[in-house]
């Protein structure tokens, strides 16, 4: 039998180092701690960690390399009551693991209690029927990828799930679709570079685990908002196995994209794990040391603070899980070459005692990390607890997704009264959250759609959520989704309905698309996916969330070309800094705001509850930021004219000073090219159709 060398207590996890592997795992609660080591008909040896310091458990073993399966048995009390649940009987993932191979196989052993006596200790072995982690190799052939490092401003964000984008490509080969190297493909990457993609922003990749109650219902967890794997991407998504080999497909897609220009930026779960509450498995960090990677109620350390909705959330005041946090960020950013993340429910992650607060120990550790804090930083900034919407308050080195945005532009579009105030403030970067902390317009990622929630097409053909496939009668997802299916629920062929619906989906990307900020499309939306009126498709591994490519209509993609093309060619549609409203001498404002009389809109035009209706002038002259050289930007100026009622309006363009000529540019009324049209002058009426934008620029 081998015996493990003393090892170093840096870094934590499995280190490879050519000739032998350092195992380091940090327990404060173990006594002792075994490492367990699977051949390839998954005998188990087990040996002793023979050194600790600072609670970190330690051993070199010399002649183990990559390939090697391994996992941990922890040592210690098992004493709920003060928080602690060590059982050796269970076989640990490592939370410094980089990779893993197999997946949970549901069995009564993987708890550390009986289904019929939940106070009885469960001293079932859990091996067979857990996944085991696996030495990898880390080096890999980058040559030289550079990371893209697009400016927020600059910046169009597609969001995608791995498996579900690529899953029914047709043109994708079969022994491919639904993993990473698909999303590699030159054909996915031309759609991206097509749409004017420059960032994907994956859903998580981390490796997760699906809840055991959904695999007793046939479903499964399919989003992957369950980690278990900080450090290992995630296998199923591996289409060369899964010994380790997911690491280097990861950072072949990666390099692709950056090939083509585009960023990886990460959808990270760093709020929960996959461990659930009190009565959810034992399958790492609980047996490992439950009270310190946990937040435990002060009462009762028997039971889970839960911020997240999902069972427990991680002990954000807790040094060594805070070190697991910036450790993984650090390695998924240095090893893995991603540029930035996405924080599921990042509130969770400021709660140091109970209310969010900005200035917790996280922020300050991203704030001064030289790695972290130089890519994309994005707060999903809510959580399900208490004060947890805070939306406008995450510290300056942060973007948000804008929920404000997704609410109020829905809200416009299906004709909801006394929006206007509203909708031009999320229109022109949403200062009323921003500006005070010192961000920019860029600091609003904004959204109409996006994995939670109907998709573009269902926004617009349901008014209720249909969920009935998730097993839960219908009770999850959100009942706010301020959705109109115009005026027929679901499927239809009535012609007119289709034609509004479609002329509904043109509405939100072209406000998405010119809206200041950072625009974020959701997978499909680009071509008019359906979930079938499903708005929580988290369980649903099947073609009702996966991207049916088979022609919609033609006109939606071409809609969207258009769109990210005017935006990449005009900055006066994703300036740098906030408008200010004020004319400089003879010259109007940098932005004006106009009555479809062609006036300026007063106090009172604000604030009639019916108006529906207003015109935006985009001053291209008078951009107040520079160029990246220092220089003055010019561009040229545009009207755009907003109708969310059902009749037409006919609009009286503002006077000479505004601009003597105009042509049309985009109307989603018809969604054809509109340089063609007629062009017209100062104080001519044009028309804008019900539910409908016009844009005008104006011509020299």
């Amino acid at each position: 039998m081998r015996e493990a060398w003393p090892g170093e207590s840096y870094p934590l996890g499995a280190t490879w180092d050519g000739t032998g592997t350092n195992f380091a795992l940090f327990s404060e609660v173990a006594h002792r701690v075994e490492l367990c080591l699977f051949d390839s008909e998954g005998h188990e040896e087990r040996l002793d960690l023979p050194e600790v310091d600072g609670f970190v458990w330690h051993g070199y073993l010399p002649g183990v390399g990559p390939g090697q399966r391994y996992g941990y048995r922890v040592h210690g009390p098992y004493a709920p009551r003060e928080g602690h649940r060590c059982n050796p009987a269970k076989l640990l993932l490592d939370p410094y693991g980089k990779a893993v191979e197999g997946e949970v196989r549901w069995h009564e052993s993987l708890f550390s209690h009986r289904f019929s006596d939940p106070g009885a200790l469960n001293t079932g072995d859990s091996g067979p029927y857990m996944p085991k982690n696996v030495v990898i190799n880390p080096f890999f052939d980058w040559g030289d990828d550079r990371p893209p490092r697009v400016p927020y401003h600059e910046s169009l964000i597609y969001e995608a799930h791995v498996k579900g984008l690529t899953r029914l490509h047709p043109a994708i080969p079969e022994r491919l679709r639904g993993t990473y190297a698909a999303l590699a493909h030159p054909v996915m990457i031309d759609h991206l570079t097509d749409l004017g993609v420059t960032a994907v922003e994956l859903m998580p990749v981390h490796q997760f685990v699906p809840e055991h109650a959904l695999v007793a219902r046939g479903l499964t967890n399919y989003w992957g908002y369950n980690t278990l794997g900080y450090l290992a991407p995630h296998n199923a998504y591996s289409s060369s196995g899964q010994r380790g080999e997911q690491v280097p497909e990861f950072k072949a897609m990666v390099r692709a994209l950056h090939a083509a220009g585009i960023e990886v930026i990460l959808d990270v779960v760093y709020n929960h794990t996959a461990e659930g509450d009190h009565l959810g498995p034992t399958l790492s960090f609980r047996g490992i040391d439950n009270a310190s990677y946990y937040r435990l109620r002060d009462d009762d350390k028997r039971y889970h603070l839960d911020y997240t909705g999902c069972g427990n959330s991680l002990n954000v005041r807790s040094p060594h899980a805070l070190q697991l946090i910036m450790d993984s960020l650090r390695y998924w950013v240095l090893e893995m070459h991603v540029d930035g993340f996405r924080f599921d429910l990042a509130s969770a992650l400021a709660r140091e005692l109970h209310d969010v607060d900005r200035l917790a120990a996280f922020f300050d550790l991203v704030q001064q990390d030289p790695v972290v804090s130089q890519v994309k930083l994005i707060a999903e900034p809510w959580d399900v607890g208490e004060g947890g919407y805070q939306v406008g308050n995450f510290p300056p080195l942060w973007t948000e997704w804008n929920g404000k945005y997704r609410d109020t532009v829905r809200d416009y579009w299906r004709g909801r009264p006394a929006t206007l105030p509203e909708f031009a403030s999320r229109l022109t970067g949403s200062s009323d959250l921003y500006e005070n902390s010192a961000r920019r317009p860029f600091a609003s990622i904004n959204f109409v759609t996006c994995h939670d929630g109907f998709t573009l097409n269902d926004l617009v053909s349901y008014d209720t959520k249909h969920n009935q496939a998730n097993g839960e009668d219908n009770r999850d997802g959100t009942d706010d989704n301020r959705s109109w299916n115009c005026g027929v629920e679901g499927p239809t062929d009535d012609p007119g309905v289709l034609a509004l619906r479609a002329r509904q989906r043109r509405n939100f990307l072209a406000t998405l698309f010119l809206s200041q900020g950072v625009p974020m499309l959701s997978h499909g939306d680009e071509f008019g996916r359906t979930q079938r009126g499903n708005n929580n498709a988290y369980c649903q591994d099947n073609d009702l969330a996966w991207v049916d490519w088979r022609p919609g209509d033609p006109r939606d993609l071409e809609f969207v070309r258009i769109l990210s093309r005017l935006r990449r060619d005009h900055p006066v549609f994703r300036r740098r800094r906030f408008f200010t409203g004020g004319d400089t001498g003879a010259a109007p404002a940098d932005i004006a705001w106009l009555t479809p009389s062609g006036e300026r809109m007063t106090d009172h035009d604000w604030n009639v509850g019916f108006a529906k209706s207003l015109g935006v002038f985009l001053n291209g002259d008078a951009i107040t930021e520079p160029d990246p050289r220092g220089r003055r930007i010019r561009d040229d100026s545009f009207l755009m004219l907003f109708n969310a009622g059902s009749e037409p309006v006919e609009f009286v363009l503002p006077g000479p000073e505004y601009g003597e000529r105009w042509e049309f540019t985009l109307d989603t009324a018809d969604p054809e090219p509109a340089g063609d049209r007629a062009r017209v002058k100062a104080r001519d009426a044009v028309g804008v159709g019900g539910r409908s934008l016009t844009v005008l620029r104006r011509l020299v």
